[in-house]
């Protein structure tokens, strides 16, 4: 049971070519709050960014949306309470995958990846091009260059800084996720499920990776359900938006949503 003196659990979920280190930040700002907040990795990736790049494991090759999505349902049922789920990127398709599942008092989808029936725009489909020009990317690790990084995750900022973001925080991931998604395995939601808990989607105007016109269709497809839905973008925010500049504005307008509903 939640009381004043506890505020409850904050489940954090990141996204492909990140680590749980992604959050830190944000992570911080809510434990000052009072909130026991979680930020598990995905399976195999609970290791520094710059080891995970230098020495990626076998295993990250066979991860599925079904299986992550597996593996975070099963931290959420071990839970003394229903936690709110805030993910980011392919973290946020997560999050509206385990509210479809019955899981958690809220959710968050921050520039969500697609679920099944939103068709990646051409902008998004650019994004993708490392994992789609690597042969045999279904069952390979793919790595990001760290000039694609600049241009699809963090463009707006300083050289400098991208570079350092790059460096702190980019992994290689698995390539099965994307044709996964792109084929609509695993991604599956009921849009017009009326028990779910509240749903909150969030873009950045300026996100390169996920295409806010695709989060906007989501919105759409979800806006058709009793169940609550809201929408809010962020002007000048990139892909990058848990960390970039402005970063704590959308981290407090994402808990406060979540919290008064």
């Amino acid at each position: 049971m939640v009381t004043p003196e506890r505020p409850g659990t904050i489940l954090l979920i990141h996204g492909a070519w990140l680590t749980p280190a992604s959050w830190d930040g944000v992570r911080q700002r809510y434990e000052t709050l009072g909130y026991t907040v979680l930020a598990p990795a995905w399976p195999h990736f609970d290791r520094p960014a710059a080891e995970l790049r230098r020495n990626p494991p076998a295993e990250i090759a066979g991860l599925s949306i079904a299986g992550i999505v597996d593996h975070y349902s099963a931290i959420v049922r071990g839970l003394p309470e229903p936690p709110i789920i805030i993910g980011h990127s392919y973290g946020g398709l997560f999050a509206m995958l385990l509210l479809d599942r019955g899981l958690g008092r809220a959710g968050v989808a921050i520039c969500p990846a697609p679920a099944r029936g939103i068709f990646p725009t051409p902008l998004t489909l650019q994004s993708a091009l490392p994992v789609f020009t690597t042969w045999a990317s279904w069952s390979r690790v793919v790595t990001m260059t760290p000039q694609h990084f600049a241009r699809t995750f963090v463009n707006g900022l300083p050289p400098a800084e991208q570079q350092a973001v790059y460096e702190r925080h980019a992994v290689p991931t698995a390539g099965r996720l994307f044709w996964e998604g792109a084929f609509g395995i695993g991604n599956g939601v009921w849009f017009r499920r009326s028990n779910r808990a509240p749903l909150l989607l969030i873009t950045g105007e300026d996100d390169r990776t996920v295409d806010p016109a695709m989060v906007r269709a989501t919105y759409r497809k979800y806006a058709r359900a009793p169940a609550v839905t809201e929408l809010k973008a962020f002007a000048g925010r990139p892909h990058w938006i848990i960390g970039a500049p402005g970063w704590e504005e959308v981290a407090d307008y994402a808990l406060g949503w979540a919290t008064s509903h």
